[in-house]
Parts: structure tokens; C-alpha cells; sequence
């Protein structure tokens, strides 16, 4: 008798900025005269930290992202975590406009030639991957439309999306042009949503966002799951920074999304940030009372929805 086959294992979301080695930027501060965060040293260690620690340990190693050179070592960093957990790819979420427009610490070419070349090295390694670009939610959409203003017409092949991420501060509705404007460039659209914000605004990302991929939707309620369900929205969840960053939601609903039908998927979010990889995302979804069929459902889900693989 024929068993199915295993689907790939992918590392459904993770963004370059938050996936630095700690070993390299312990010693590449050092090499700058630099003194690591307190933030980002008590994540290091386990410990929950409220949305602005995290931002600061995020944007400290995002400001040592100024050279072709270290963005290749951020994207190489994201392959081998991918790679030493067994995985096949992984959808690497990017933020152009910070490192080249808000911060101006990089060129817009020196940004996508090292991105290429340690994708290419992922490449060499067998690994699938793809870029998502990255815009600040709490900015608004007038800064969406920057965000594309930067990196338009010539968007390099690897890049298959675009989503919002950062404080959910401005309403999704209001992205509709920005989103709209994406979508006719022939990318895909994500969101982070209940994550910091409302569940409901999860359903509204959807109902007039139009978003076709969800990233967290913890708050969400049981409804939200239904629709989320009857769409088949993909959602993204990270369950080492959901218990960092949103610890006041428990006990975690990734099991209700599960048996409500969601085409739930794990990612590892910042695991340069707060450590993880596929392989203790998993055990933390076990330990929620997933059962191994449910452990193959996630598997199954995150090659069936990933972008690095369509």
C-alpha cells in the first residue's frame, strides 16, 4: 500500500531584519563599539517583553543591516536555521524602506544584491525561498504607497508579496489603494493582524482589506476562524513570538484554529530576536496538545500555502 508523501517543511514566515545570528551581532557590535540592548539581551534569554522592547531589540539589529555584505548574512541566517531544522524553504519577509529611505544606511541595490546572494546560496543548499515586502502598519498607508514608490517597476523575481506589519494602528480598510496597487504589480497580499490589535481586526483585513494570508490572528474569536476557514486563508502562526510578545493571550488558540478549520502553518517570526527554530515551534505546538496528525496538518498546510513554493 502507498503512503502520501511527506509534504516540505517551510518556515512560513520570518523576517531578515529579526533573523541575524546573536553570535554575529554580539561580535559585530562589539567590532562597532556598540552595547547591546538590555531588550534584546533578556529576549535572548526567554524572556516576554512588552511591543516597544521588542521593537528596540528588532531595530537594533536591523541598523547593522548597511553593507551588501550583511544583508547576505541576515538571508543566510534565515536558510541555515531552515536548513539545520530539516527544512526545505522559507518566506522571508524584508523592510526595504526602513534600512534604505528612513534610516538611508544602504543603497536600494546594495539591499537586493545581497538579498540574491544568499538566497542563491539557500538555493545551492536545495532550499525554496521567496521575499515578502514589508510595510509599517502604524505609519499608514501614505507610507505603503512610498514603500512601493521605492521599489517600483523593477521588483526582482524573488519578490512574490507585500504586507503590513508593526503596531496595527491604521485601519485596513484604509490600505485598499495601497493593497490594490500591489496586487497590480502581481504580488500577494499579507497582513499582521491580531496580533497587538483587536481580533476584529483580523475580519477586517479580510472583509475589506482583502488580504489573502493572515500573519498571527491570535485575538481573533471563534467567528473570525469560521470565515477565515470558509476562505481557506492561510494564517501564519509563530508560537515562540506569540509567547513573547502577546503572553496575555492564553492559553494559545492555535488548537481552536486547528479544529475550526483553519489552514494554520508555523513560522519562526524574529528567531535572531527571541530564539527558535521549525523544530521548537513545533515542540511548542505539541505542547499545546497538538496531536501528531495535527503536527502533519501544520506541515502539510505550510508547503501546500507557501509562496517560495508557487
Amino acid at each position: 500500500m502507498s503512503h502520501p508523501a511527506i509534504p516540505p517543511l517551510i518556515d512560513r514566515h520570518t523576517h531578515l531584519e529579526g533573523s541575524l545570528d546573536p553570535v554575529w551581532v554580539r561580535a559585530e557590535a562589539e567590532r562597532r563599539g556598540s552595547t547591546v540592548p538590555r531588550s534584546l539581551l533578556g529576549l535572548w534569554e526567554g524572556a516576554a517583553a512588552p511591543f516597544d522592547g521588542f521593537i528596540e531589540a528588532f531595530l537594533f539589529g536591523a541598523a547593522l543591516l548597511d553593507s551588501r555584505s550583511a544583508v547576505r548574512e541576515a538571508a543566510l541566517a534565515a536558510a541555515r536555521r531552515t536548513r539545520d531544522a530539516g527544512g526545505a524553504g522559507f518566506d522571508l519577509w524584508v523592510s526595504p524602506h526602513f534600512l534604505v529611505v528612513h534610516r538611508a544606511q544602504i543603497t536600494l541595490d546594495d539591499f537586493w544584491l545581497g538579498l540574491e546572494e544568499g538566497l542563491a546560496e539557500a538555493s545551492s543548499w536545495g532550499l525554496a525561498s521567496c521575499v515578502v515586502l514589508d510595510a509599517v502598519n502604524h505609519f499608514g498607508p501614505k507610507h505603503g504607497h512610498s514603500v512601493l514608490n521605492l521599489v517600483l517597476p523593477e521588483l526582482p523575481p524573488f519578490v512574490k508579496g507585500f504586507s503590513t506589519g508593526g503596531l496595527e494602528g491604521s485601519p485596513f480598510r484604509e490600505w485598499v489603494p495601497v493593497f490594490d496597487r500591489a496586487r497590480a504589480a502581481g504580488l500577494r497580499i499579507a497582513a499582521h493582524a491580531g496580533e497587538n490589535g483587536p481580533g476584529a481586526n483580523v475580519r477586517e483585513a479580510v472583509l475589506e482589506g482583502g488580504v489573502a494570508r493572515i500573519v498571527h490572528g491570535l485575538r481573533a474569536d471563534e467567528a473570525t476562524f469560521a470565515l477565515l476557514a470558509e476562505r481557506g486563508i492561510p494564517v501564519d502562526v509563530c508560537p515562540s513570538s506569540n509567547g513573547a510578545l502577546a503572553s496575555d493571550v492564553s492559553p494559545h488558540p492555535l488548537p481552536r484554529m486547528l479544529s475550526a478549520g483553519v489552514r494554520c502553518a508555523l513560522g519562526t517570526d524574529d528567531p535572531g530576536v527571541i530564539p527558535c527554530n521549525l523544530t521548537t515551534e513545533a515542540a511548542a505546538a505539541q505542547a499545546m496538545g497538538l496531536t501528531d496528525d495535527d503536527l502533519a496538518t501544520l506541515r502539510r498546510h505550510g508547503a501546500e500555502d507557501a509562496w517560495c513554493l508557487s
